[in-house]
Order: structure tokens, then C-alpha cells, then sequence
């Protein structure tokens, strides 16, 4: 499926309570597992889960907990760095990271979880599409911001008491931890050890929420 017809077919369920929209079982599970909202958003979509790189044929499906006008609750995962940690420390081009290819097309749906969770729903959402004049400044501060996060990255490892890397800020898109136990040691080909004792991954910061609901406002 290709991303605006996700985005076509989302926002006619825009709005919809989730007890009205989803079966008792699904409604059952939400309750059990309150982490599952993105997957059965994509149910809701008749989309087949998967494991592939893009939830979409041409782009990424981004949910995120929000209140009733859209404000976040939460930051916005974008995905792991163990394995593209060299081409971070490289500061390989922006355009031809695993990062870019993450965000460069972009479903962001905020869910509103106000409440009883049969109250809750899906707000409307926004397609980001960085090839889109209309984006270009969201694809100045990306890029702005990747390449901070690369230089203090590598400034951690090599002047940090530990030598590790530690959470590194930008104005939309950080870096932080993000792993559990047993943790998964980051190894750099070009340091030749380990940068890192645990996992860490992109996200996006709440201001990246208010920025984009005001481009789109």
C-alpha cells in the first residue's frame, strides 16, 4: 500500500471513538496492551503487518500518544542506530542515510488517549513528504540536526570519561537510549570496541509535533 492512500483511508476513520470502531477483541487487546495502537491502526487500514524496512510501499507510518487538540504526550521513535553507527560517525550524507530513508515520507497520526480507551481515537493525520517544497524547512532542520548529532556523537567517544556515546540533542531529532536487559553493546568497526554498553535509537522530540501542526495549521 502506498502511503496517501493510507493517509486518504485514515482520515475518513478520523475522529471515530475507538469502541465504535474496533471489535470487542480489539478493543480487549487495547486495553491489555496499550502499546499495540499503531498495529491496529494499520488493521484498521486492512494492511498486512510486517517486518519489512517501511510500513508503507514508499514511506513510514509514525503514531504517537497526543491529547484531544494534538499537543504530545510522548517523543516519536524513529529507529535504531547499532547498525548504522559507523555512517554516523562518518557523517555520511544526510540524503543517503538509513535515516533519511526512514523520514523522507511520513504517515504521523497523533491518538488521542484521553480517558476510557473506548473514548479514545485517531486525530487527523499529516503526510510529511520531504521531497515537497512545502517541507522544506522541516528538511533544513533534519538535516541541521543530523549532522549535530553526528559530531556529538563522535565528540562522546572520543572525549567522554567512558568513551561511549550519550544522548545528543538536535532541534526536532535526538539520540537517547533505548534498549533493555540484556542490554546490546553498540560495536564500531572504525573504533574497533564497543561505543556504547546498550542500545540507542533516533527520535523525534515534541517540538517536532508543534512545528509540523503549525506548518499544517
Amino acid at each position: 500500500m502506498r502511503l496517501q492512500e493510507a493517509c486518504d483511508k485514515f482520515n475518513s476513520l478520523a475522529g471515530i471513538k475507538f469502541g465504535e470502531l474496533f471489535s470487542p477483541s480489539d478493543m480487549d487487546m487495547i486495553i491489555v496492551n496499550k502499546g499495540k495502537t499503531g498495529q491496529l491502526l494499520e488493521l484498521a487500514l486492512g494492511m498486512h503487518l510486517s517486518s519489512s524496512n517501511l510500513d508503507f510501499e514508499d514511506g513510514e507510518l509514525k503514531t504517537n500518544k497526543c491529547d484531544i487538540n494534538g499537543n504530545p504526550k510522548e517523543t516519536v521513535f524513529i529507529t535504531q542506530i547499532s547498525s548504522v553507527i559507523d555512517e554516523l560517525i562518518q557523517e555520511r550524507p544526510f540524503e543517503e542515510t538509513h535515516l533519511f530513508e526512514k523520514i523522507s515520507n511520513i504517515l504521523y497520526v497523533p491518538v488521542c488517549k484521553d480517558g476510557n480507551p473506548r473514548d479514545w481515537m485517531f486525530l487527523p493525520s499529516i503526510n510529511i513528504d520531504l521531497s515537497s517544497s512545502r517541507f522544506s524547512e522541516l528538511r533544513d532542520i533534519w538535516r541541521s540536526d543530523y549532522y549535530s548529532i553526528c559530531s556529538q556523537l563522535k565528540h562522546h567517544i572520543e572525549t567522554s570519561a567512558d568513551g561511549y556515546i550519550h544522548t545528543s540533542n538536535g532541534k526536532h531529532i535526538q539520540v537517547r537510549s533505548k534498549d533493555s536487559k540484556p542490554y546490546h553493546p553498540i560495536y564500531s568497526n572504525i573504533y574497533k570496541r564497543d561505543v556504547s554498553n546498550k542500545n540507542h535509537a533516533f527520535y523525534f522530540q515534541k517540538q517536532f509535533v508543534y512545528d509540523i501542526k503549525r506548518m499544517n495549521g
